[in-house]
């Protein structure tokens, strides 16, 4: 008898705590977010950086960053913190926001990876795989993967639906069966390839690093043949911060992601499994707390850049700085 009274206290207590985490938490980690990709941003497209292919896919990975937030972050608030959900009153808006946050959820990871990528080639030993890093390459393939990526999530436009669950109480989310075990899957290869591939690449740049048996990073040879001795190790500082950037992203994605992973992991296993009410409700804000932390990545890249790049704090200082003066005159 003291199984029940407990069991539903613990729910209680989940229930009470994913809602004032997306009551409060998630406002103040959307406002975080806002700000961290704005100044991205704007540190990114000034012109001592933005011809760097690296601070191409940051430009990327920031806009879908901040794409994210109002999709899928601040929709969560709403549903979970305030009941409040549009999308299960509508059909349109149910698909557009699925299509929306799956979208932006694998690109903001794709666009760190072509920027592990590009620092894989730059540290390359080799001169002419270091040569491939280049403006041209960072918009192929940005634009490239961008379409391929719209295109194979099409089928959140189409498949996806409203389900009623019980009297007053629907979900707008995939349709049940086939197509929704394909996103399940999906879901898990998705997050543990894209972890796995930031780990790798990092790893990799890192090995090309101290292969070469020095900490600063080796700068285009096209551009070193035009630039002079002070301009190189300008530019090799600018190579090397901007790495130390990217690792920093890495980091931060993989320490918060993994819980969620975790939680796929789990859910895939247990598919099968006959579940009570209760399990299913602590196991929904089980899910809704691991997403949570999944989003903390999209709202902190900017701080942490501030703290591994003296480069990006003198860039933030002089921009910040300029708008000031604008907003006096």
């Amino acid at each position: 008898m003291s199984s029940i009274p407990l069991s539903s206290d613990t729910i209680a207590l989940m229930k009470s705590a994913q809602k004032y985490l997306y009551q409060f938490g998630c406002p103040i980690l959307m406002f975080i977010g806002t700000v961290s990709c704005i100044i991205n941003l704007i540190v990114f497209t000034q012109k001592i950086l933005r011809k760097n292919p690296c601070s191409i896919y940051f430009i990327a990975y920031n806009v879908a960053n901040f794409i994210y937030i109002y999709s899928s972050l601040l929709a969560l608030t709403l549903s979970v913190g305030y009941s409040i959900d549009a999308s299960v009153y509508n059909l349109i808006i149910c698909r557009l926001r699925l299509y929306t946050v799956t979208l932006f959820n694998i690109l903001s990871p794709f666009y760190i990876i072509l920027a592990s990528i590009d620092r894989i080639l730059i540290t390359s030993s080799n001169a002419l795989t270091r040569q491939r890093s280049t403006r041209r390459l960072a918009y192929l393939c940005i634009i490239i993967g961008t379409l391929f990526w719209a295109l194979f999530h099409i089928h959140a436009l189409i498949a996806s639906s409203i389900t009623q669950l019980a009297p007053n109480t629907f979900l707008c989310y995939f349709q049940p069966g086939v197509h929704l075990i394909f996103v399940s899957y999906y879901a898990l290869i998705k997050e543990t390839s894209s972890l796995s591939l930031m780990i790798i690449c990092g790893l990799w740049s890192i090995k090309n690093i101290r292969s070469m048996g020095r900490v600063r990073m080796i700068v285009n040879t096209s551009v070193s043949k035009t630039t002079t001795g002070g301009s190189i190790q300008s530019n090799s500082s600018k190579d090397q911060q901007l790495m130390f950037m990217l690792l920093m992203d890495i980091i931060i994605y993989a320490s918060f992601s993994f819980v969620f992973v975790i939680y796929l992991m789990y859910q895939q296993t247990t598919q099968n499994y006959i579940k009570n009410a209760e399990r299913i409700q602590i196991e929904t804000c089980i899910r809704n707390i691991c997403l949570f932390s999944a989003g903390i990545p999209f709202c902190t890249s900017c701080y942490a850049n501030l703290i591994v790049s003296k480069t990006f704090r003198s860039e933030a200082k002089k921009a910040i700085s300029w708008k000031r003066i604008l907003c006096i005159n």
